[in-house]
């Protein structure tokens, strides 16, 4: 009797489509995988951004992981409703997301806040809320090391506006952080050598700013592609996320890794309205649309090529679309996971072939309750 593929159900004719299927003992296998790169919990700071789960987030505390990063006070919410005991808010808060943050502060002082700066106005407004609310607010710098996306660029800039941290009273400078996502060699070597690159501008840096007598007591550092490199340094913690549930995009260019495919598309062809053409039921609102083509693995119809998407389909040309049917199932891996996860309500778990549970993406909105 052939066996059947580990993401395929036994009962897919009582499954909505799309949905999008978890696997438990798969998730556990990755967060494993991740402590034994890491060389146990100390240094890990995994980010919550792929997943927006809480039975995920417990699944990493049962396995000794206490220190969280996410990118929204949505996030930050869940984590501190899970009873994560260190929650970094890896997004500056800017505008009515200051007072958003505060509150979290106040509402949950069982766990310990900090976020991210990255100018001096935005030090100062959080600081003066700080300050006004009498209390002590935590604040790594965020460095900007090649992506262009936020931070500071590691100069006298930074040096200046590290003393201003230190400076303040009522602010808790906890260290630098330096996120390399533009960091992608598929080598090994190569990467490991390109992060490291990145990355003495940021040793440099601490060394300005302690040669100051200014202590920086920790750095948090990359993201999964880079975060096997920088679990060798000292002092830095490591923030891998989507390395908890993987995708195609990530598996094909970091074999290396280990990592296990986790989440699985389940769609149906919806029509084949032209020969050669079939028609699934994937469309921008059912997969992370922002990527060029593919934007899936469509397992068992790899050669099939993508060739349009709108809000509700996904339309493939293939020379084998005689061999199947209007309403035939078929899976696929989302080339980008992080997105994808955020335009389903629930996950479907699935073990052993059989759906099990299903899982509140609580976080996917801006807000939970703050």
């Amino acid at each position: 009797m052939e066996e059947r593929p580990w993401y395929q159900l036994t009962n897919a004719e009582h499954i909505g489509s799309p949905s999008l299927l978890v696997y438990p003992d798969r998730i556990e296998d990755n967060i494993a995988k991740m402590i034994a790169i890491a060389g146990g919990t100390s240094s890990l700071r995994p980010h919550i951004k792929t997943h927006k789960t809480a039975e995920i987030i417990r699944m990493q505390m049962r396995h000794g992981i206490q220190k969280f990063k996410c990118a929204t006070i949505a996030e930050a919410e869940l984590l501190a409703q899970c009873g994560a005991q260190d929650i970094l808010l890896a997004m500056q808060p800017v505008g009515f997301h200051v007072d958003r943050f505060f509150s979290l502060m106040e509402s949950y002082p069982g766990s310990h806040f900090s976020t991210l700066v990255d100018n001096p106005i935005t030090l100062d407004k959080i600081a003066g809320r700080a300050r006004q609310n009498q209390v002590t607010v935590s604040l790594w710098m965020d460095l900007n090391v090649g992506m262009d996306r936020t931070g500071i660029e590691p100069n006298e800039g930074a040096l200046e506006l590290y003393q201003l941290m230190n400076a303040d009273s009522h602010v808790d400078p906890k260290g630098l952080h330096a996120y390399d996502g533009h960091i992608r060699n598929q080598d090994f070597e190569e990467r490991k050598k390109v992060c490291d690159r990145a990355f003495e501008a940021v040793t440099k840096l601490r060394r300005h700013i302690e040669s100051k007598g200014i202590a920086v007591a920790s750095i948090v550092a990359g993201g999964s592609p880079s975060f096997p490199v920088h679990v060798s340094r000292a002092d830095v913690e490591v923030s891998p996320g989507t390395t908890l549930l993987w995708d195609a995009r990530y598996a094909e260019l970091f074999p290396d890794m280990g990592f296990e495919v986790a989440a699985v598309l389940l769609t149906r062809i919806v029509s084949k309205p032209a020969p050669n053409i079939l028609c699934f039921d994937l469309g921008h609102k059912s997969i992370a649309p922002e990527m060029d083509f593919p934007r899936i693995l469509l397992l068992g119809l790899e050669d099939g090529e993508q060739i349009g998407q709108s809000e509700e389909h996904l339309v493939v040309r293939t020379n084998r679309a005689e061999a199947f049917e209007v309403g035939d199932t078929f899976y696929a891996i989302p080339m980008h996971i992080c997105p994808t996860v955020a335009k389903y309500e629930a996950l479907q778990t699935v073990i052993k072939g059989e759906i099990t549970d299903s899982w509140e993406v609580i976080a996917r909105g801006q807000k939970i309750s703050i």
